[in-house]
């Protein structure tokens, strides 16, 4: 099966399934476009016009979380807990999960005010998983799982925002989190998930945006 990922750099939404992948060992290519300018193609074949979007042989996938699973679906390896109820709470902190994504887009955009309100939603969500979660390395135990990947980008770009500033975003005082962090951050499918200076691309990204949080950045 011949499989095209659609997408732009900075998705956090595509590397999740880039993760899944790279994880089950199944071949794909990857077409990058401008979501704010895309060609005319991509717009003919989106139901959405959103990305990412998967190309598999004729067919087209659309929903990230959708293309996730279907990677997780045609490999010989589940990434998700063989016990129903324990895969349907990881769907469900999946589903959580991706509220975090307009927090972090609000601290990247948001004037002070903006930044503020972001900060308390997100941190008000972090603390909710840090209740759930154990000291096991990853979410379920010691093996990867899918939900280990959809927590990846979110906790790679507060490493990056960290690393940027004084540390305005830490999570330190969540120490099952943290550990979690450094655990799935470590993991060779989740470095190779993005592209080479990609971390400078997001601290562009961010000065560009003149928000809040472009004024907390530090000297590189």
């Amino acid at each position: 099966m011949k499989l095209e990922l659609i997408s732009f750099k900075l998705c956090p939404f595509v590397q999740r399934a880039i993760i899944i992948l790279k994880k089950q060992k199944i071949d794909y290519d990857i077409t990058f476009i401008n979501p704010m300018d895309p060609p005319d193609w991509f717009k003919a074949i989106s139901p959405t016009g959103q990305v990412p979007l998967l190309k598999a042989n004729d067919e087209v996938i659309f929903e990230s979380s959708v293309i996730s699973e279907f990677a997780n679906d045609i490999s010989e390896n589940d990434l998700h807990p063989s016990d129903a109820i324990q895969k349907a709470k990881n769907r469900a902190w999946i589903q959580f999960s991706s509220t975090m994504f307009d927090d972090l887009f609000n601290l990247v955009t948001g004037d002070e005010e903006t930044y503020a309100k972001a900060k308390e939603s997100l941190f008000a969500k972090l603390k909710k998983v840090e209740a759930i979660k154990d000291t096991n390395t990853f979410f379920n135990g010691v093996d990867f799982a899918m939900i280990d990947a959809a927590f990846a980008p979110i906790f790679m770009r507060l490493s990056w925002i960290n690393e940027f500033t004084d540390n305005a975003l830490s999570i330190s005082e969540f120490n099952n989190l943290s550990a979690w962090s450094g655990a799935i951050l470590a993991v060779d499918e989740v470095q190779d998930s993005v592209s080479e200076g990609i971390d400078d691309v997001y601290y562009s990204n961010i000065e560009a945006r003149e928000g809040h949080l472009s004024t907390l950045l530090v000297d590189e």
